[in-house]
């Protein structure tokens, strides 16, 4: 299956609950009215596109009103619209690198960091990975079959040990076997009295101070079946660790892929990957123009 199939697949029930609504709206009017933008508004709240973010999307169509003619350009300006929300930066690495990879519990944090090393290491990238979410039971054990059916180095310690210390291993090991990514699993909370974000920058000073050559940088897991949830999520790690980017998993199991478009709009932070499957290669790299195809064809 090509990607766009994969694609439009892995997104069908945010198609089928956003997509076939739009089209019943166009169905059963006749001309474009307020009362159209306001059922237009209406749906795109149900599907997590957010308050904020539709009351922006729908003055933005209100001004472009006198040049929408007909139903089918409406369409076509919507999709313009959403994809005018997301940030136009592509993913950009340089090598060697360290991604600290943070989010709560249950978003599927370390499933992604597993296919994230697939896709470097098939890339041809060497990739050691860091197993610093000491304080979550089988979190470490979770990594180690991920790095065994990738194929890949694992750094790890005992449960509860200091994160900051698997880092520090995961550093020098990096460094001696010349890996191109150290790919580092965080804490989604602690079981102890610790700030968890205190504890993430003290990972961000480990990397700054044992390996100032390499370029540091974060992802954020989200899980968009929490639709609003998430972006709560995002803003309070937000405040302590400076992300480049987000991984949006489980867009296929949710008709709430609407998320996608507030994160966009109100983090100003450029989605990298989306999951849409189970499999392991089906962490695929975002791309907005291929989103809003995939939910409106």
């Amino acid at each position: 299956m090509g990607f766009f199939n994969k694609l439009k697949q892995g997104l069908s029930k945010t198609r089928d609950s956003f997509s076939e609504k739009f089209d019943n709206i166009l169905k059963f009017t006749k001309k474009i009215d307020e009362e159209t933008f306001d059922e237009l508004e209406e749906l795109l709240i149900s599907a997590d596109v957010g308050v904020c973010t539709t009351q922006e999307l729908m003055e933005r169509l209100r001004e472009n009103s006198k040049k929408i003619n007909n139903l089918e350009e409406l369409k076509t300006v919507l999709k313009d619209e959403i994809i005018n929300f997301f940030p136009k930066e592509s993913i950009s690495l340089t090598f060697p690198a360290v991604i600290l990879v943070v989010g709560v519990n249950g978003v599927g944090k370390t499933t992604s960091i597993g296919k994230l090393a697939n896709r470097y290491k098939a890339e041809g990238k060497k990739v050691i990975l860091a197993a610093a979410d000491t304080f979550r039971a089988a979190a470490v054990d979770q990594l180690e079959i991920w790095g065994n059916r990738v194929g890949v180095d694992i750094i790890k310690h005992k449960e509860g040990a200091d994160p900051a210390s698997v880092l520090f291993d995961a550093l020098k090991a990096g460094k001696a076997r010349k890996a191109d990514i150290i790919i580092c699993d965080t804490a989604g909370r602690l079981h102890t009295k610790k700030n968890l974000m205190a504890e993430l920058k003290k990972l961000y000073r480990v990397c700054h101070k044992e390996y100032p050559e390499a370029n540091v940088t974060s992802l954020m897991v989200l899980d968009a079946t929490t639709g609003q949830n998430a972006l709560s999520q995002a803003r309070m790690f937000k405040e302590a660790v400076d992300f480049s980017g987000i991984i949006l998993t489980k867009l296929d199991g949710t008709a709430k892929g609407g998320i996608a478009i507030a994160i966009a709009s109100e983090l100003k932070i450029p989605v990298w990957y989306i999951g849409i499957g189970e499999g392991i290669n089906d962490l695929q790299e975002f791309s907005p123009q291929d989103f809003v195809d995939a939910i409106f064809i």
